[in-house]
């Protein structure tokens, strides 16, 4: 039987709806169900037995958990936190056990409904994924007496009858600054979600007087949290430390962020100062960069009206809500694992924030309510996330604004489920090489698009930085997103014609002259032919000027991208990421299913090598199963070959799952974060034990990567004992200058060009010399516009890029002359100099050599 509990007047008062509090995380029910009161009497009493488990420091709010595990918020008036504690005098502390009718407060009413917002006290259940309220009959709006039954509190399935989650009542509390530099949004808050479930704890997370439990993906995004903001984690559960620890090592981690000038929140914070345009032209935000020329074909979508009344039963009609939520729960977990498979990771993790989304028990029990109330499931679903999605678009954080169109994506397929004539509406049916206007789209109407083949993409919403333009990015797709009320003008008088969609520059010009449309349409055609000749010799090899070989790999995460490395005429697989195979399972992969991934990634690349990276997490990048502690400085914590000494049984699982990979003479093994030579001897001992217990002959190679200046300055030290080098500038450069790429305010001046950086790969090139060992190159310089000229002129053996990259940038190779430029770039590194003149210099140089060596090779605007 289902535990409950009743809760009495904690003192004599007006009953207030919840929904009627003059306070929208109240009001909306952000923090959980419940009622208010507002007081006719000074003193507030115990409502059932407990125990005290949280009291805020100005004392306006407590937090009671009931003997059956409930957690219940009594918040002492609205706004109150700014008295300090004024008028409020409190007569218990956390841990005290209370029984109902014990005096909690007693407040000067009078001071308290001058200078706070209002007296309204609620009574919230934040533990609602657990815990539902069934009001008693009292009048709503009449007077209630201290003591009068109030509401009864009923377990739901999930529930703990001890409150013991996970079989302890053990509650840990640590304080943190949110590092997460776009705020907490979708994705960081669905590992929140999963980190409580890993741990069978109850998480929380409470700002100032608002707490969210990491149950509710909506709770969590309703707090608004942003860069920098302090807050503190709860953890309650046998297993609480540990989930604390994860939650904290999460929310104080700085995110990876691609190396992507469109991924710039500050860029949405401009859209309010695009240019507008003149009669022939219109201005949005680059979402993704490109050129374009198609006829302008409006994507119009009507909303369907639904029955408002529900047909059936109340029971019968939540079956089928439910039943719609398991069938699209089922179709983004094939999704998921398909992408995953196929090595698109992006749209695995937006999937997957849709998934936690769809899991919210918040939005759940919200759409069983109106149900209950006599509404059709339809109804039900598309108003409880329409509020949602007008919350989130409310909110001040543009990153929390864009992810209204992932709600609206899981509002629309799940409608689409439980009325067929929705799902006939969402069928996208548009010409091939069009640009495609839309006021909106959510993510699955993107991925949808992929077989009609669109030119571009204009958007009357959206950001840089939603899901739709991360998409779009991922597929070369050029899109403008924020074009707003003069996007919405063209689509009223849109007639097919041609028009010219250029990102670059953020315009869309729907009336172009006819020169206009000559040009532009040469300037695509000249795109494609240069890509294609570029692609014709990819698989050729790249010599400059000066015939020296110069090997381009590429960076891959799994098989399907070495496939596509392969296709795309790389030399080999500079960087394949470990770490994502470990991301992508809920615990860590065994031997076999390592072993198979990377036997699948040499299978792919034929006769070239391969490169993988052992397992790198810790700062950027976080396992919900690997316990991290928590330091204030992650990114100078334990990752690289220090989580390796720390986890040894979780490194010889992979090492052995690599000396099982065939032939071992194509495989190279990297190791990250090295910093001496000891500690990249302690692995190659590791490998030998374990490839003596598996009576093996040969050895794959072992390098080092060389990511801290410390490294840098011992590269002829670590070369001795080492097969090659790979040089990671992302990480190099921003220890070397002491500045974190996810500081939107550093991030521009943390350039690889800085003449200290490139001073350290000088150094550790020649060490690397003095022994004949190889250097290579996976960072994003790689690929830089300028930078990989310098990198080559520093000489550097190999450069790895994106796969995508590979044919442009042996096209500029083979119009180098390495030597002249390495003559000039000595004389401008002993001047001084800062990188925005060495790199002004370096694209003046590579313009003027081009136009001497065209017929070597494209254009160097190519790279």
């Amino acid at each position: 039987m289902l535990a409950s509990t009743p809760l009495y007047a904690p003192l004599k008062a007006v009953l207030v709806p919840l929904d009627q509090v003059p306070d929208p995380v109240f009001a909306q029910q952000t923090m959980g169900p419940g009622i208010a009161l507002e007081p006719l009497e000074s003193q507030l009493f115990a409502p059932c037995d407990g125990e005290i488990v949280h009291l805020a420091r100005t004392h306006h709010a407590l937090t009671l958990k009931t003997d059956q595990g409930c957690d219940l918020l009594i918040h002492l008036g609205l706004d109150t936190v700014d008295l300090e504690g004024e008028g409020i005098t409190v007569h218990v502390a956390p841990g005290d056990r209370v029984h109902r009718g014990d005096l909690l407060w007693e407040f000067d009413a009078d001071l308290l409904a001058c200078r706070a917002l209002s007296l309204i006290t609620p009574l919230v259940v934040t533990s609602n994924d657990r815990w539902r309220c069934e009001l008693m009959d009292a009048p709503v709006g009449r007077v209630i007496e201290r003591g009068a039954e109030l509401m009864m509190l009923v377990a739901t399935s999930q529930a703990s009858p001890t409150g013991k989650e996970g079989g302890g009542n053990n509650e840990y509390r640590e304080q943190v600054t949110l590092a997460l530099a776009a705020g907490l949004h979708a994705r960081p808050a669905a590992r929140l979600r999963a980190i409580a479930r890993a741990h069978g704890c109850t998480l929380v997370l409470e700002r100032g007087e608002h707490q969210a439990d990491a149950a509710s993906l909506t709770a969590l995004m309703g707090l608004s949290l942003r860069h920098g903001d302090t807050l503190d984690v709860i953890a309650r559960g046998a297993d609480a430390a540990a989930a604390l620890g994860e939650a904290a090592a999460l929310l104080t981690t700085p995110e990876a962020v691609e190396d992507d000038p469109a991924h710039d929140e500050s860029a949405d914070d401009r859209a309010d100062t695009v240019p507008t345009g003149d009669d022939t032209t219109c201005h949005g935000l680059m979402a993704s960069p490109g050129l374009a020329v198609g006829p302008l074909i409006r994507f119009g979508r009507s909303r369907i009206e639904i029955n408002a009344d529900r047909e059936e039963d109340a029971e019968a009609t939540e079956r089928a809500l439910v039943q719609a939520i398991n069938t699209l729960n089922d179709t983004l977990a094939t999704d998921i694992e398909q992408a995953r498979h196929q090595g698109r990771r992006e749209e695995a993790d937006i999937l997957e924030a849709h998934q936690a989304w769809l899991d919210d028990p918040a939005l759940r029990e919200e759409s069983l309510a109106y149900i209950r109330a006599g509404r059709s499931a339809a109804f039900a679903w598309r108003e409880v996330l329409e509020s949602r999605i007008n919350e989130l678009r409310r909110s001040q954080s543009q990153l929390l604004a864009a992810r209204a169109d992932d709600l609206r994506d899981l509002q629309e397929r799940l409608v689409a489920l439980l009325v067929p004539e929705a799902a006939a509406l969402g069928h996208i049916e548009i010409a091939p090489g069009a640009i495609v206007m839309f006021e909106e789209i959510t993510p699955s109407q993107l991925l949808a698009l992929d077989r009609v083949s669109p030119a571009g993409l204009c958007l009357a919403g959206g950001g840089t930085t939603s899901h739709v333009a991360l998409l779009a990015r991922a597929r070369g797709l050029p899109c403008l997103a924020a074009m707003g009320a003069e996007l919405v003008e063209v689509m009223d008088r849109q007639d097919g014609s041609d028009v010219i969609l250029d990102a670059d520059r953020g315009s869309l010009i729907f009336k172009p002259a006819p020169d206009q449309l000559i040009e532009a349409r040469e300037s695509v055609e000249q795109n494609r032919i240069r890509a294609a000749a570029e692609q014709q010799m990819a698989h050729e090899s790249a010599r400059t000027i000066d015939d020296v070989p110069i090997e381009v790999c590429a960076n891959v995460a799994g098989q399907e991208e070495a496939r596509a490395a392969f296709d795309a005429g790389a030399d080999g697989i500079g960087l394949m990421r470990s770490e994502f195979l470990f991301m992508a399972h809920a615990q860590a992969p065994d031997q076999q299913t390592q072993r198979r991934s990377y036997q699948q990634a040499l299978d792919a690349m034929g006769a070239h090598r391969v490169i993988i990276r052992t397992l790198d997490v810790g700062a950027d990048k976080q396992l919900d199963y690997l316990s991290l502690p928590s330091v204030p400085n992650p990114a100078l914590g334990t990752r690289g070959v220090r989580l390796m000494a720390r986890h040894q049984a979780l490194l010889d699982v992979q090492l052995r799952a690599l000396l099982e990979v065939r032939p071992l003479d194509r495989l190279r093994i990297m190791v990250p974060m090295v910093c001496d030579a000891a500690e990249l001897v302690a692995v190659r001992e590791r490998i030998e034990a374990l490839a003596g217990e598996m009576n093996l002959d040969g050895r794959p190679e072992l390098g080092a990567m060389i990511e801290v200046p410390a490294a840098a300055v011992c590269a002829d030290q670590i070369a001795r004992v080492a097969d090659f080098l790979s040089i990671g500038t992302n990480d190099l450069t921003q220890y070397t200058l002491a500045m974190d790429r996810e500081d939107p305010d550093l991030a521009g001046r943390a350039d690889v060009l800085h003449p200290a950086v490139l001073r350290l790969i000088d150094l550790t090139v020649k060490g690397a010399a003095s022994h004949r060992c190889p250097v290579g190159v996976c960072g994003a310089a790689a690929g830089d516009p300028q930078g990989w000229a310098a990198l080559v002129a520093l000489g550097v053996d190999e450069l790895s890029v994106e796969p995508a990259r590979v044919a442009a940038v042996k096209a500029g190779i083979r119009r180098l002359d390495r030597a002249a430029l390495a003559r000039a770039l000595r004389g401008w590194l002993d001047e001084p100099i800062d990188s925005v003149t060495l790199r002004q210099r370096l694209e003046q140089w590579l313009n003027e050599t081009t136009a001497n060596n065209n017929d070597r090779g494209a254009p160097d605007d190519a790279i």
